[in-house]
């Protein structure tokens, strides 16, 4: 009877992604191409490693909340290795298996040996492997530059087409389905899930249950680890927070497959259709240009409902009515993805009537070229990044053009990777990216102009070669200088000041840093920068940094806050505090800083019109896009700001504003 429920699973779960694939061809262009095809098994591979793993795992009735830190940690290890101690890049890998192997281990001897709940020990484990991947890097340092030959497995295409990296996975998947269906082994672990869901002790039956889950949590730890290397392969870089979040969609896969969380069921083939269901989801939306949040929200949807079936269909009853519930539930499961899907084509089709301007109604001649312009911010939640999405409207509904604005929704530089990925499939004109890792997100991009796409950047650059132009707000020397020229102005010429910084890897803020210390050693050297500390560009983080820092350095007058949301958590800070001797100053928007700048708490604000930067990108995209705008040139018509210069590849927006009490009120941005 477990067979034949799972294979009706299985083929209802096989009609739902056929159904995601219809409604797609229609929505996403180009989305039933071979290379979308393939890119969506490209972009299934790590994640689909981590659900492989997990499979037995759940079968057993137990559960690793740790394989997306042990990717961080197994990363970081791996690119420390290589990169800081010179150990050649095979053995360094070698060791990142083998840290993969102990950390699996660790769960295993914890649960096994000393009777731990796989739940509590694999969320302690979770923080713990998190916390010393985070401690090799003071969360700052990533490690980059890997040799061609390692970047192919994650990068490359065989025969210009097949993944390099989906053989790594056919591969584990091969080995996991032999373990799970073909051996003694695999029995022995359906026994023992049998038994946890209240049918007896798998023992009675003289299996080794201690050995058998040994087994399954060090291979989860290895296949982690193999992950992680495919990963860093993939990104170019090895950073302390990969595997983010992937340990959520890794069960979801699984789940959705038809394994129950209580243990005794589940399948790899099961796994799989649950991977490409999720995958084939994730992927669509983008190539609809849906924003991705979308993709997050259906998916821990369906998360939540297939636990729910999952707990249902253990509840005792006779066995007639048990298959009856169980058909019934595979069908609410299958309504929720089929109206998920329903829902992302509709928001299309509104979209793409909500972008298009009334028909024109003069000549047909003098209509502009209609260009897609996909443009990318670091983070869609940040005000600095809304503000600019605002003055790029502005400038897709003035000149003509599809505007497509996504991004991820925190700063997550392999999200960004993958959205320029689905650009590339649906074959839009230009890409803008607000670039969070240079190293990172430049070899798709390059890909991107090998396709004939122009590139731009904004914000922040990518590596020269990877785009056309780069589309800066100002200059790093004047934005610097200037805020060096307003802690001198603000201390009267002397004092300590400390820095708050979005991320301490910003390569952007970190050039505006470089030239701030440059004014000072220059022109003040009474100033004294005393430290720097990073906001991960979280308001709440400012204020708390903001707080230690004037507990730590009670003689400090001055916090310079140069992420948007730090300076008013910076500023709420000092508020709270009451220390009038204390000022603020820093890069952020007026709107968010005037109450304390009109309260004297921030004695200024420096920044450029956001508005006019996402008006600047819009125009120099489409630009690009018709070749108006070529390599050099020495200006350029920018609409309603009027001449821009260009220098050299970069188009530069002007000198930056300073808001003060007496002028901010003449902005609203």
């Amino acid at each position: 009877m477990l067979v034949e429920n799972r294979a009706g699973s299985e083929r209802a779960l096989a009609l739902v992604i056929a159904l995601e694939i219809l409604i797609f061809a229609f929505t996403g262009p180009n989305f039933l191409s071979t290379g979308n095809a393939f890119e969506i098994v490209r972009l299934g591979v790590e994640l689909g490693l981590l659900a492989l793993a997990l499979s037995p795992i759940i079968v057993t009735g137990g559960i690793d909340l740790s394989v997306g830190s042990m990717m961080g940690l197994c990363a970081v290890v791996f690119g420390f290795l290589w990169r800081d101690l010179h150990v050649p890049i095979v053995f360094a890998g070698l060791a990142a298996l083998a840290t993969g192997v102990a950390g699996g281990a660790l769960n295993a001897l914890l649960i096994t040996r000393f009777g731990g709940a796989p739940l509590i020990v694999t969320l302690g484990t979770y923080s713990l492997f998190r916390g010393i991947a985070e401690g090799l890097t003071r969360g700052v340092e990533n490690f980059s530059q890997f040799p061609p030959a390692f970047l192919y497995i994650g990068q490359g295409y065989l025969g210009g087409i097949i993944p390099a990296q989906a053989l790594v996975f056919v591969v584990f998947a091969a080995f996991f389905w032999l373990l799970l269906h073909r051996s003694i082994y695999g029995r022995a672990l359906r026994a023992i899930g049998f038994a946890a869901a209240g049918n007896g002790d798998a023992r009675w039956a003289g299996i080794p249950v201690a050995r058998r889950l040994a087994l399954s949590y060090t291979l989860s730890g290895f296949t982690a680890a193999a992950a992680s290397l495919i990963y860093v392969a993939h990104l170019g870089q090895a950073r302390s927070d990969a595997g983010t979040g992937y340990e959520l969609l890794a069960i979801t896969a699984v789940v959705l497959g038809g394994a129950s969380i209580a243990g005794g069921r589940g399948s790899i083939w099961g796994t799989l259709l649950g991977l490409t269901a999720i995958v084939v989801l994730q992927n669509g939306l983008r190539v609809s240009a849906l924003p991705v949040e979308l993709a997050g929200i259906l998916t821990s949807a369906i998360l939540v409902v297939t636990i729910a079936i999952s707990q249902l269909r253990f509840t005792p009853a006779p066995e007639a009515e048990e298959d009856q519930m169980k058909n019934s539930q595979l069908a609410v499961l299958s309504a929720v993805i089929i109206a998920g899907s329903l829902i992302v084509a509709g928001s299309n089709w509104w979209l793409v009537r909500s972008i298009r301007p009334a028909p024109a109604t003069g000549s047909a001649a003098a209509a502009p070229i209609r260009h897609t312009i996909a443009v990318m911010p670091k983070a869609k939640g940040d005000p600095y990044f809304v503000s600019t999405r605002l003055g790029a409207e502005a400038a897709a509904k003035e000149l003509g053009q599809d505007l497509i604005w996504d991004g991820p929704a925190d700063l997550d530089p392999a999200r960004q990777n993958e959205v320029v990925e689905a650009w590339i499939t649906r074959g839009v004109d230009t890409i803008a990216v607000a670039v969070i890792n240079a190293p990172g997100i430049s070899t798709v991009l390059r890909k991107a102009r090998a396709k004939g796409i122009k590139v731009l950047t904004w914000d922040a650059d990518a590596q020269p070669d990877a785009r056309d132009f780069f589309v800066n707000q100002a200059t790093p020397q004047g934005i610097g200088e200037t805020l060096a020229d307003e802690a001198n102005r603000i201390l009267g010429g002397s004092g300590d000041f400390a820095i708050i910084t979005g991320a301490l890897t910003a390569a952007n803020q970190n050039e505006w840093i470089r030239y701030i210390k440059a004014r000072i050693a220059d022109k003040y050297p009474k100033l004294n920068l005393i430290t720097i500390r990073p906001s991960d560009d979280d308001r709440n983080r400012a204020f708390s940094e903001a707080q230690t820092l004037m507990k730590v350095y009670p003689k400090m007058r001055l916090i310079m806050a140069i992420s948007a949301p730090a300076v008013p958590g910076a500023a709420e800070a000092v508020k709270q505090s009451g220390r009038q001797d204390v000022k603020v100053t820093g890069l952020s928007l007026p709107n968010m800083c005037k109450p304390y700048v009109k309260a004297g708490i921030a004695d200024s604000v420096v920044l450029w019109n956001t508005l006019d930067l996402g008006y600047l990108v819009v125009n120099a995209s489409r630009q690009a896009a018709d070749g108006t705008l070529k390599a050099g040139a020495t200006s350029m018509d920018g609409g309603r700001l009027g001449t821009i210069g260009v220098e050299g590849s970069q188009v530069v927006l002007g000198k930056p504003l300073v808001f003060t009490k007496e002028n901010i009120d003449k902005f609203d941005f």
